[in-house]
């Protein structure tokens, strides 16, 4: 597998690639002769300190880490691909990469990850080839296959599956918390990037809607987790808009706190408009939490009205309306969990192998 992020971040898409890496070392046709090899472009030697404890006792084989260098990066997958007989590319913008191999070795399959943006937009001529050529294009929702469908209209669509996202085994609760009853005092969680070039996030609209919520449920909180260019101008708002302190910006934090952010929290918040799934949503549910997500992108796909509440893009007053709703009448912790069943490991395992391996 080659990818941008596996192990030294906490996005989203860092997130998935472990999962994806962990599933193809479970799949392994003959653990003694099939290896599993990953090269990363973004990680560094350090980052193997952070390899998840089922993963440790695996043999990753190779494990190359470019610590941001192009140009390594690329001779590491030439040197290594030329050995694959499969690689799983975990983003669109390396694609060239094993496009070139596959020019190089006509019979070595290769599978691009489409997560959710970077495949929602015209493709630059390699990235169309590599898309095209591809054995398989695995979609994290039906949303983003639509995209590269409108986009590429040429691709053969049995070349598009969706192998909706995972949790990362290591992250869920066993068993989630019945809610707690609420006493004016709600509060709300807010996970993501915030930064300049992912402004549609929601975290803006969350802002605003706190003093209609407020209305109703004076000590109602937001907690604010995620670090980015974006912070200062949204702290700002924060204090124009509630002087009160009740908004609280937690900036980048480990895996554990943030499993303490989400037991904590009685709703978990995200209204963003371009979501190609939403893996903070499984996470939040996973400890027994409603979530509150926009109708747009993949998001509708992970989150439904059973489980939480859907709400139009950048609508304070929706929003607002859709956390007093939840605070008047939580889903059951069984709801939740049967829910998030659909997204469980195992079966993503299952969809990932099927693909891989015809």
């Amino acid at each position: 597998m080659i990818a941008p992020e596996v192990f030294l971040a906490e996005g989203g898409i860092a997130r998935i690639l472990r999962a994806y890496l962990h599933a193809l070392i479970e799949s392994r046709p003959d653990p003694t002769k099939d290896s599993v090899g990953l090269v990363v472009m973004n990680d560094n030697r350090a980052s193997e300190n952070r390899i998840p404890k089922y993963l440790r006792a695996q043999s990753i084989t190779p494990l190359f880490m470019a610590n941001r260098s192009k140009i390594r990066f690329v001779f590491a997958c030439l040197r290594h691909g030329f050995t694959a007989n499969r690689i799983i590319c975990g983003h669109l913008h390396l694609s060239p990469v094993v496009r070139f191999l596959k020019k190089l070795r006509p019979k070595m399959k290769y599978y691009i990850v489409a997560h959710g943006i970077e495949v929602w937009r015209p493709y630059y001529s390699r990235e169309k080839q590599a898309l095209l050529h591809a054995e398989r294009i695995l979609c994290v929702s039906d949303f983003s296959s639509r995209q590269i469908m409108h986009h590429l209209p040429e691709i053969d669509p049995a070349r598009l599956v969706v192998v909706p996202n995972t949790l990362d085994p290591d992250f869920a609760l066993p068993k989630a918390p019945h809610p707690r009853p609420i006493n004016n005092d709600l509060r709300i969680l807010s996970v993501g990037r915030l930064t300049t070039v992912d402004v549609e996030k929601g975290f803006e609209s969350m802002i605003r809607a706190m003093p209609l919520i407020q209305q109703h449920l004076p000590k109602a909180t937001l907690r604010i987790v995620g670090g980015g260019d974006d912070l200062d101008r949204l702290r700002k708002l924060a204090r124009e808009i509630d002087p009160s302190g009740a908004i609280t910006f937690l900036g980048h934090i480990d895996d554990s706190a943030l499993r303490a952010e989400y037991a904590s929290c009685d709703i978990f918040a995200l209204p963003s408009r371009k979501e190609g799934f939403g893996l903070v949503y499984l996470e939040a549910m996973s400890f027994g939490k409603p979530c509150i997500a926009a109708r747009a992108g993949g998001a509708p796909e992970v989150v439904t009205e059973e489980v939480g509440a859907l709400v139009d893009y950048d609508d304070r007053k929706d929003i607002a309306e859709a956390c007093l709703r939840l605070a008047q009448q939580m889903p059951t912790p069984e709801k939740l969990r049967a829910h998030l069943d659909q997204f469980n490991f195992a079966r993503f395992k299952l969809r990932l192998s099927a693909e891989i391996t015809n």
